[in-house]
């Protein structure tokens, strides 16, 4: 089993039409700032049914783009599930508010209406201005969105879906298919959601992101910050940066004009990296039918270690496009430590990863926050190791990992 080829938690997969298409872009005019990045924000608007995308250099700054979009900032408050990646807190501060984390369901590992609504209260104990959700459609699959949704608009607060995880996803929690990215209209202060195109995600751009949305003004501010919060036509009432170089004769703005209405980012996506994550949307549907069908395959093969292992957990109102298989395992009950279990598949040629240490525990949060008591997301973290799962994986691996899975624990 070691001498077979090692197997990776997850990874890219390209193929000739993407290099074809990133060699298109290298042999033409444009190597950023052109048609490869407009053609792929119309592709994703239209693929996850929303009005607008905004493309952006990676998942990380798609968070930023949208607090700051929102004019989140010193004084207000986020909810984040403490089950996620750095920067969907991370991004918050940054923009100056403080973090209501909040907990999740053990199994699922996503964030709920309950969790939320705790969440909520606490940040306002501490006197914070609570102004947005951000729920993390977590593996793949989607958190009770349409019951946040409701939640957010009731208490008067935006909705921000992070949704890296979740590129292909339905969500079908309000009773109709809405593909994740579609976006909640009705949530009045605002809707936005966020995707990652890093190399292990279900779509890869090398690095890239996105924002989709549905609120045109929310968007243009979107668009603007991604580049400098510049404007190349004048807006009236802002005042000119030059008055008389503005218009020309005929009132039309000059094609070297541009004003600045707030600092901004230099968040933008290149051509090369757009020409890459565009061919690839192209094959989205067919890397999440295969994600599904190794997860089914997982399912099946997993289903004797029970009940050591368990796949992961399901939840109602989604149709998941799979991007980690965190299955759920009772290291004390089989008598391992989690990193021996990692350090024995790696030996027989099984790479995996932990999705994730809960964010409420990093240091730079506990010196600011103290010890929360966030036990769902404990448990799950206690309890959760992603196992191999990519589009070019074959059949036949997924009992291989399930066979190394079990040699390791016996």
């Amino acid at each position: 089993m070691a001498s077979l080829p090692f197997l990776p938690y997850g990874r890219q997969s390209v193929e000739e039409d993407d290099i074809a298409a990133v060699a298109a872009v290298l042999r033409g005019d444009w190597l950023t700032q052109g048609p490869a990045v407009a053609g792929f924000e119309r592709a994703l608007a239209a693929r996850v049914g929303a009005a607008e995308a905004v493309a952006c250099a990676n998942g990380t700054a798609a968070l930023r783009l949208a607090y700051a979009a929102l004019c989140i900032g010193p004084g207000d408050a986020v909810v984040v599930p403490s089950n996620t990646f750095l920067a969907t807190a991370s991004a918050a501060r940054h923009a100056g508010a403080e973090v209501a984390f909040a907990d999740v369901d053990p199994d699922s590992g996503l964030m709920g209406v309950a969790e939320a609504e705790a969440a909520i209260a606490r940040a306002r104990k501490a006197g914070w201005r609570v102004r947005a959700l951000a729920p993390v459609h977590y593996a793949g699959q989607t958190a009770p969105t349409a019951a946040l949704a409701a939640l957010a608009q009731a208490e008067g607060l935006a909705l921000v879906e992070d949704a890296c995880h979740a590129i292909g996803t339905v969500d079908l929690s309000g009773g109709h298919e809405r593909p994740v990215g579609a976006g909640w209209p009705e949530v009045e202060a605002g809707s936005l959601t966020v995707f990652s195109f890093h190399p292990v995600k279900t779509i890869a751009a090398g690095e890239g992101g996105a924002v989709t949305g549905n609120d045109p003004a929310l968007m243009a501010r979107v668009r603007r910050l991604c580049n400098h919060g510049m404007m190349r036509e004048p807006q009236a009432g802002e005042g000119f940066t030059d008055p008389d170089a503005a218009l020309d004769a005929e009132g039309n703005p000059n094609p070297w004009y541009y004003e600045m209405a707030e600092p901004g980012f230099n968040h933008r996506l290149s051509d090369i990296h757009a020409a890459l994550v565009l061919s690839q949307l192209g094959r989205l549907d067919r890397f999440v039918e295969r994600r599904s069908r190794l997860m089914a395959l997982y399912a099946g093969r997993l289903a004797p270690l029970a009940p050591l292992v368990r796949p992961p957990a399901l939840v109602p109102g989604c149709r998941p496009a799979w991007h980690l298989c965190a299955a759920r395992i009772d290291f004390p009950a089989a008598g391992r430590t989690r990193s021996a279990v990692m350090a024995g598949l790696r030996a027989l040629g099984v790479g995996t990863q932990v999705h994730y240490i809960p964010v409420h525990r990093q240091p730079y949060w506990r010196r600011r926050y103290g010890d929360l008591a966030l036990p769902g997301a404990m448990s799950h973290y206690a309890h959760t190791l992603s196992l191999p799962l990519f589009p070019a994986m074959a059949d036949d691996d997924v009992d291989r990992v399930a066979a190394a899975l079990e040699r390791v624990l016996s």
